[in-house]
């Protein structure tokens, strides 16, 4: 069996995750020692004997819907519905801009094309008001598209909430970052197991393991629980404009 959260780990939540998945690892005989780090997250995702990972919303519905089996969503410490988180729009704290509207054209920092809240959520945003962005800058994750704004490479991104938050208490980088807006609530992140797995055992042994964490782990983590959710909260979100050609490489945030 092959164990994975690729998703939110950083060094300065790694100890809190393994911790996590030790509470996870004890219920469950047989369950891998330790979670696995490296690699191509797809191979995880697509690994025959998963027993869990958590991947990215539009990953999720784009190719792995049907090939495995959706367990939960994380219940973020968040203002937003249980199960569902937003991205936090953010610019150069010296853009004279203060909407979204006033990007239009400008270039986008986005950490991967096949990303619910770096790029899906961002162009969402967009086509409710009309206009579109010039060509983005594909930086490979949340904390590079921040610094590629700071940097002058971009102009304006869309970050999880969740990253946005480790962002400004890890990398240094608020006060040169200022908040523009929010996305609307989608689904958070799925948590998801293999198709010969038990998805209602996973469901349940995640949870305890969650709420077995100490409260500074589930405060750094921004974790509160787990909740169910249905393949068609995903699924019935639009696919962002032009995938087919921003899709060189399978990888997400």
């Amino acid at each position: 069996m092959i164990a994975s959260l690729p998703m939110y780990d950083r060094p300065e939540t790694a100890n809190a995750h393994d911790r996590l998945w030790e509470s996870f690892r004890d219920a469950w005989p047989g369950a891998p020692a330790d979670l696995t780090r490296d690699g191509d997250p797809w191979t995880h995702w697509k690994h025959a004997e998963l027993l869990l990972s958590q991947t990215c919303g539009l990953p999720y519905r784009a190719r792995l819907h049907g090939s495995v089996q959706l367990v939960g969503a994380p219940v973020h410490d968040l203002p937003c519905p249980e199960g569902r988180y937003f991205s936090t729009i953010i610019a150069r704290a010296d853009d004279n801009r203060t909407t979204v509207a006033e990007f239009a054209g400008a270039r986008p920092a986005i950490n991967d094309p096949l990303s619910q809240s770096g790029w899906a959520a961002l162009d969402a945003k967009a086509r409710d008001g009309g206009f579109h962005f010039s060509e983005p800058v594909i930086t490979g994750s949340h904390a590079a598209s921040a610094h590629a704004i700071a940097n002058r490479a971009a102009d304006i991104a869309a970050i999880d909430a969740v990253s946005w938050k480790y962002i400004k208490e890890f990398d240094g980088l608020e006060a040169v970052l200022k908040e523009i807006c929010h996305t609307r609530p989608t689904p958070a992140l799925p948590y998801i197991t293999a198709k010969a797995q038990d998805a209602r055992k996973v469901f349940d042994t995640l949870g305890s393991a969650i709420q077995n964490l100490e409260d500074a782990d589930k405060r750094l983590l921004c974790l509160k629980g787990l909740a169910r959710v249905h393949a068609r909260d995903y699924l019935e979100l639009p696919m962002p404009t032009a995938l087919s050609r921003m899709t060189g490489r399978e990888r997400s945030s």
